[in-house]
């Protein structure tokens, strides 16, 4: 099955475990609609090398709310890299993580931007 739509999302800077690690960390606020209609809370650790475009990132967030109309909570897993500019990235649901209608819930998001900054996913799943 797949699931589209777009969202929105606040980063508020959080204060780092370690100053002195050179990671940053954000809470993360997200609101999803389309197929998902759903609210998440998470976190993210970053960190930014002193090359131009090479970084990497890690974020748990919790999803709540409906996908294609089955109620329920899920949790998404994030990796993302990049390499001088050439980004890859993924987001999968963290196994076992569904509850109510969603429980057994397995899959990956893409996340897309577009030129104007908007945010917009494809999500790929399947459900027992």
């Amino acid at each position: 099955m797949q699931a589209s739509g777009i969202f929105t999302v606040k980063l508020e800077p959080q204060s780092p475990a370690h100053a002195d690690s050179g990671l940053g960390r954000m809470g993360i606020d997200k609101r999803f609609s389309g197929d998902l209609k759903a609210h998440s809370l998470g976190e993210m650790l970053a960190y930014r090398s002193a090359v131009d475009g090479s970084a990497g990132y890690v974020a748990m967030e919790r999803v709540a709310g409906a996908l294609h109309g089955r109620h329920g909570t899920f949790v998404l897993q994030h990796s993302g890299t990049m390499d001088r500019g050439a980004s890859a990235l993924l987001v999968s649901v963290v196994p076992d993580s569904g509850t109510e209608e969603l429980s057994g819930l397995t899959g990956t998001l893409a996340i897309h931007i577009d030129a104007q900054g908007g945010h917009s996913y494809t999500f790929d799943y399947q459900l027992p």
